[in-house]
């Protein structure tokens, strides 16, 4: 089990970005969280509404998580955060490498230092939440999504 203070990785991947990944597509989430819930090590992967990557987590129901090292991959994780996979072969644009997971049929990016293969145990909508002190966070109205992993594989 990990314990909340050896928990290095999630201060760089959530102030430098991780890939999500879900039906072959990858997205980039600057925020997540980590832990033991109904006995069950999960990643929640906070997603938009509006994401090509939701559509395709909604029809897997897996995801995986590659976090890259701390200052490594900028350019492949600011492409990947502006733009959507509707339009654009994330993959083939950027050069990362596309690397098979090893429990869920999915994918993780090749060169990251950490890696979380999710299968969803449920999803909680926004909705009607009260953003009172985050509201400047959803302007437009495109809220998120929290995606509940049971994390059934995590490597280096």
């Amino acid at each position: 089990m990990h314990k909340f203070e050896d928990m290095g990785f999630m201060e760089s991947a959530f102030n430098t970005g991780a890939f999500v990944s879900a039906g072959g597509n990858v997205m980039v989430a600057s925020w997540g969280f980590v832990g033991v819930m109904w006995g069950k090590k999960v990643y929640v992967a906070p997603i938009r509404d509006s994401r090509y990557t939701k559509e395709l987590l909604d029809k897997t129901g897996q995801f995986t998580v590659s976090v890259p090292s701390a200052g490594s991959m900028k350019s492949e994780l600011a492409f990947c955060g502006t733009k959507s996979g509707r339009d654009f072969d994330k993959w083939k644009e950027t050069g990362m490498q596309k690397v098979s997971a090893k429990v869920v049929d999915g994918v993780v990016v090749g060169g990251c230092e950490r890696y979380f293969e999710c299968r969803v145990i449920g999803v909680l909508p926004m909705g009607d939440m009260d953003i009172g002190q985050v509201e400047k966070w959803y302007a437009d109205g495109d809220k998120h999504n929290f995606y509940f992993g049971e994390i059934v594989a995590e490597y280096r």
